[in-house]
């Protein structure tokens, strides 16, 4: 099975900490130039597959219109051999949705929203840059529900600067008490370039001690798993039956194939993106010339594949399984990978029972220096 992943690079304000590629305050003809360019280019892909999760992502790609949406996944239909319980996401931003365009996706075939909260405080909402109060959140969510969602991922931030553990846990317990079925976490990463990134370098901002935002990290994990769900991947959490199906596959290293600027794509062991460019992408697509839009980053041999399975792999916190291991590449990889396990081992940083080799502990939170050894 195939994923597909579409990405809508608009954004109606860029956050302080975003380094996507996106592009903000773009007008109206450049969004309807872009969807025109993306269903050519899904239309004249020579990839045929079958396919059994759809993103769409961004960017924020509840700034199109409904319709263009529509638009978008009836290509993809049309295009490629789509299961009938196939998982399709949509990425959306609090006060850029209402009623009708949620009753929109849903009438398109969209299953599963996926919203960028980040906060419950709005203090911290305003130093992100985020264009949304806590109070957008909640009427955006309770309007998912009454249309009819019952997939719901929450994303919630960790490590912000100013941030503390109360508020942390006050984000938590709001969140919870409204019952999605998936929350996503993720720890700041100050990028290169971004305007938070230039506030700290002033002094105007100072990012949090490491070992607060680890204990931040784990106090989240006790109470989200106290109150029903699964840690099933460094940065994800989820009730049972919904792990997200398109990011469990990329991790199982599954093909995927992505559509728009800047989208990545992983077919026959080969993983290629398209231009970041956006002028020139539109161009391209303009006169036909969708090959131009393609960079291989990379044809995989078969030591690649194999340490980047490990690797992908590691994300997970049922971790590698052995038996998998040796079905996919027919070597085990305990005696394949014996310098790195041994070496891992040693520092604490993974563990090895019958059938998995998984992150300790110890190894959450030091999941860097364990893929690098894959790398």
């Amino acid at each position: 099975m195939t994923g597909i992943y579409v990405h809508i690079p608009f954004c109606q304000k860029k956050c302080q900490y975003c380094d996507f590629i996106s592009f903000a305050n773009c007008e109206n003809n450049i969004k309807e130039k872009y969807v025109k360019a993306l269903l050519a280019e899904i239309k004249n892909t020579k990839i045929k597959a079958k396919v059994n999760t759809i993103y769409i992502g961004g960017g924020t790609p509840s700034v199109l219109e409904v319709q263009q949406i529509q638009q978008i996944l009836q290509a993809i239909y049309e295009q490629f051999a789509i299961e009938k319980e196939a998982e399709v996401t949509i990425e959306i931003n609090p006060g850029m949705v209402d009623f009708e365009k949620l009753e929109g996706y849903q009438k398109s075939g969209i299953n599963r929203l996926s919203i960028g909260l980040q906060a419950t405080q709005n203090c911290l909402l305003q130093m992100l840059g985020r264009i949304h109060r806590y109070e957008d959140f909640e009427k955006a969510f309770e309007e998912a529900r009454e249309v009819g969602f019952c997939n719901i991922n929450v994303d919630l931030m960790l490590g912000l600067p100013t941030q503390t553990l109360e508020e942390v846990e006050q984000s938590l317990e709001k969140v919870i008490q409204l019952k999605p079925e998936h929350i996503s976490i993720y720890s700041l990463i100050l990028e290169e370039g971004t305007p938070l990134e230039k506030l700290v370098a002033k002094g105007e901002l100072e990012m949090l001690p490491e070992d607060l935002e680890r204990k931040m990290y784990w106090e989240t994990k006790k109470i989200l798993e106290q109150n029903g769900y699964e840690h099933y991947e460094i940065s994800n959490f989820a009730k049972k039956g919904f792990c997200s199906k398109h990011n469990m596959s990329c991790w199982e290293q599954e093909e995927y194939v992505g559509f728009g600027v800047g989208a990545h794509s992983y077919v026959d062991k080969k993983r290629f993106s398209n231009l970041e460019n956006l002028p020139k992408y539109l161009e391209n697509v303009e006169n036909g010339e969708f090959a131009q839009n393609q960079i291989l980053q990379e044809t995989q041999n078969f030591e690649a594949q194999a340490k980047e399975y490990m690797m992908l792999g590691f994300r997970k916190l049922e971790g590698i399984s052995i038996s998998q291991f040796e079905q996919k590449f027919h070597i085990h990889p305990l005696f394949y990978f014996r310098f790195e396990i041994s070496k891992l081992e040693e520092e604490g940083l993974i563990e090895v029972d019958l059938d998995r080799i998984r992150l300790t502990k110890k190894g959450l939170d030091f999941a860097n220096l364990v893929f690098e050894e894959f790398v």
